[in-house]
Order: C-alpha cells, then structure tokens, then sequence
C-alpha cells in the first residue's frame, strides 16, 4: 500500500511536466523567422478593433474588455475574466490557400469565414521566444474574413497574417 501511494505522488508531481509547452524559438515546429519578423518589424500597423486590413497584414492590434469587442463570433474558447478580445476584417485573402496567423504573445484565435468558425490545419508554439508566442495555419477560400483574438492578458497584441510556407 504505501509502495503505491508513493508512485501516485511521483506520477502527480509530474504531471505539470507533462502539459509543460516547448520553450525557445528552436521549439516551434517549423521555422517561423518569416513570422517572427513581421510581428517586431518597426512598420506595424497600429489598429483599433474592427478595422480592416489587407493581406499580408502585421499589426499592433488594440483589445478590449470582451463584452465590448462585438467580436463576430462567440470565441470557440471561453475567455478568462481579466482578459481582452478584438478583430480584424480582410475583404478576401489574395489567392484561396493556406495562411499562418501569428500572435506575440499568448491568447486564442478563431478565423470566421462564410459565417463559420474555421478549423486550424496546424498549430505552433512555444514560450520564452521573444516577439511570437504561436503560430496557426488556417486553409482560407477566396471570400472575406474574420481574426477573431481573445484571452490576451495586455490591451495590445501584435498580429500577422502571412501566406504560409
């Protein structure tokens, strides 16, 4: 019995390592410099939520309290009181395909297009890389669309929306 309750206790006290995320910028999952670039580059767009943007789009974008962003969607992901939403608006991505949108810092994206919540095709992240916290991959059509950005801990976050490699 006491043999048992011993392994319980090592197996809990490892568990935090078990959901612990990559750190470093050598831990995403594919190379990100392109992505990394655009969310420190000095010419960032300056945004209030709502705005629209053109593709590829890198911009400082300004957050609210959720209950005032008037996000189009309700976030797939129920955000943590204390924290804040906003979006952006592009008319149609250049060509359909594939795009990274990427975040400085750590909250949920949801991309609304054709009325729907779009789902990822792949996810990155990783902690102590300065200047980018995630990047996600979305397969857009031709149409107009939503980045919908809640859970962010500041009222500022830098976004960029890239075509993906």
């Amino acid at each position: 019995m006491h043999a048992r309750l011993i392994v319980a206790l090592a197996l809990l006290s490892a568990a935090p390592a078990w959901a612990a995320e990559p750190s470093g910028c050598d831990k995403f999952k594919w190379p990100i410099d392109k992505e990394r670039a655009a969310l420190m580059s000095q010419d960032r767009l300056k945004t209030a939520s709502g705005n629209e943007l053109e593709i590829p789009a890198k911009a400082a974008l300004e957050l609210k309290n959720p209950t005032d962003a008037k996000l189009p969607r309700a976030p797939e992901r129920k955000p943590k009181d204390g924290t804040f939403a906003g979006f952006v608006k592009f008319k149609a991505p250049p060509k359909a395909g594939a795009y990274s949108i990427s975040l400085s810092s750590n909250a949920w994206i949801d991309v609304i297009q054709d009325g729907e919540q779009l789902k990822p095709m792949e996810f990155s992240g990783a902690t102590d890389c300065a200047g980018i916290r995630k990047v996600v991959k979305f397969d857009l059509s031709g149409g107009p669309f939503a980045v919908q950005i809640s859970g962010a801990s500041e009222t500022s976050i830098n976004v960029a929306v890239l075509p993906a490699e």
